[in-house]
């Protein structure tokens, strides 16, 4: 099986300091979508990882976060597309759980649905804490440049180093599909 993991917010779809909480707010980067459909064609099996906090701190209900999820996946059979499994934390940053990255409690949670291991698994995030809990993990991190994936470059962090970076999903899918 050949995996990709993506980040949700900021990766697949706008981001905002004041979070996504309802589908309407939902709206995909554009050619993220497309992106995501050029790798169901070429065989890849397509996961998301995401935090989502505003749950936790009672910004939305997770009825809200499965309308959010419910359009991506009408927006992406529209393009010809699919994500295959959604993991995600619903705590606030103070739970101190094992699955918000960037601890690798979610790419762990997507390895055991899975059965397989994620050494070399591109996953593909827009901040610090998706580069580190694919670390965590062994698989390979990939930033790009939307959401918060100026911000993430501008503290010339160490973690960055020898982290490829893209300047949106679809420049990152380019990359990973001529390398396939």
């Amino acid at each position: 099986m050949r995996l990709v993991i993506l980040d949700r917010d900021g990766v697949i779809n706008e981001d905002s300091d004041h979070y996504i909480k309802s589908a309407d707010e939902f709206r995909p980067i554009p050619g993220s979508l497309a992106a995501i459909a050029r790798l169901n064609r070429a065989g890849y099996t397509v996961a998301v990882a995401s935090n989502q906090s505003g749950i936790g701190r009672g910004l939305f209900e997770p009825a809200a976060l499965e309308a959010m999820h419910a359009k991506l996946a009408r927006l992406l059979a529209a393009e010809g597309g699919r994500v295959d499994h959604i993991a995600y934390c619903p705590h606030a940053p103070e739970a101190n759980c094992a699955c918000r990255k960037p601890r690798p409690g979610l790419l762990q949670q997507i390895a055991r649905h899975y059965a397989t291991e994620l050494r070399d698994v591109p996953v593909v995030g827009d901040s610090l804490r998706d580069l580190e809990a694919a670390r965590a993990v062994g698989a390979r991190p990939l930033l790009v440049r939307t959401g918060k994936g100026e911000r993430t470059l501008a503290t010339a962090d160490e973690g960055l180093a020898g982290v490829p970076v893209y300047a949106d999903l679809a420049e990152a899918v380019d990359h990973l599909l001529r390398q396939a």
